[in-house]
């Protein structure tokens, strides 16, 4: 499925041009959605709202920036709380908030993957707006961070990022369906930041682009939980798996540490079975850290988690964070107006 996606988005035609009315009527309801956002923009919530997102479909490294923001926000004395669609679990009750008890089939797998590498609180629900609201009457913390959400319009925010992985760029710059945009390029000069994922990309002009790299952190045993150095992988027969966006990312990122990798990849949130981490051989399989969530149960002795932490220039966190205070400055100043309204 990958294969076919790059070949017929991110390659440099459109081979699905007769398609170009439907991506009119797309385009269309999107800016509808985004005109009635702004027009409700007084319904500001009492905290920052911080958005992270991307204009392409696909993965793009959204998740360990969320993680990395996180991280920031705790060294300076914030409580940060994520906020979740909870793609691909389904609970009987929203909002949910994740925590050791709570599954990925529940939740989904990336809120479960964030609560266990940030332990800050994650709250799950369709509605991110009334998952905010429910955050916040039981006082989870003072700024919110909404993890995929940047055409979830229904959720005001103050600060908004948008990610792009820097191998697949904006693709044949077309939008859904007949490539990967779902929203034109026009759109950033709304957001606050760009992130490229992996490189410096020439063909966004942004004033705020930093490039992000995801640098791999830990080797886990995903049974045990022994931890090995990651030269580990050094010359090693590996079974990589993915069910991310772009598995391609992550088999190069083992190539990268030296292991030879025979490749299996599956589409993005994948329910995995246990039939799809056989192997005929004693060889390690080396998963994500996102796709672990879903597959201790079902796993061999065998399986270890690569695990990844998004690295900034310094430059961004001093912007980010001075973003931030600017926000808290402006939210206390309209104090008065917001509880009128309320």
């Amino acid at each position: 499925m990958t294969a076919l996606v790059d070949r017929l988005w991110y390659g440099r035609k459109r081979p699905l041009w007769l398609l170009s009315p439907l991506a009119w009527i797309y385009r269309v309801v999107a800016e509808s959605r985004r005109q009635k956002a702004w027009k409700a923009k007084d319904e500001a919530l009492p905290v920052p709202v911080v958005v992270v997102g991307n204009l392409t479909a696909g993965g793009t490294g959204k998740s360990p920036l969320t993680a990395r923001l996180v991280m920031l926000l705790n060294e300076q004395g914030y409580r940060p709380v994520i906020l979740s669609r909870g793609y691909g679990g389904h609970s009987g009750a929203y909002p949910l908030l994740v925590d050791e008890s709570i599954t990925a089939g529940e939740a989904g797998d990336e809120p479960v993957m964030l609560n266990k590498e940030t332990g800050c609180p994650v709250v799950v629900d369709p509605q991110r707006k009334r998952g905010a609201l429910w955050a916040l009457e039981r006082q989870l913390g003072n700024i919110l961070i909404c993890d995929d959400g940047l055409q979830h319009y229904a959720l005001p925010r103050d600060i908004e990022l948008a990610v792009f992985d820097a191998s697949r760029g904006v693709g044949n710059g077309a939008g859904i369906p007949v490539g990967p945009l779902r929203e034109p390029l026009a759109r950033l000069a709304g957001v606050d930041f760009v992130i490229t994922n992996g490189g410096h990309l020439a063909d966004l002009e942004h004033p705020a682009q930093y490039t992000m790299t995801l640098v791999p952190s830990r080797l886990d045993n995903l049974k045990t939980g022994e931890s090995v150095p990651l030269e580990s992988l050094q010359g090693r027969a590996v079974h990589g798996v993915a069910g991310i966006g772009n598995p391609g990312r992550f088999f190069a990122t083992l190539t990268s540490l030296g292991a030879r990798v025979s490749e299996k990849a599956f589409g993005d949130h994948h329910k995995f079975r246990a039939a799809d981490l056989e192997t005929d051989t004693d060889d390690w399989l080396v998963m994500t850290a996102k796709d672990a969530v879903k597959c201790r149960d079902i796993a061999g002795d065998n399986a270890w988690v690569l695990s990844v932490t998004a690295s900034l220039p310094d430059e961004f966190a001093v912007a980010f964070l001075h973003r931030v205070r600017e926000c808290e400055a402006t939210l206390r100043h309209h104090e008065p107006e917001r509880v009128q309204h309320g």
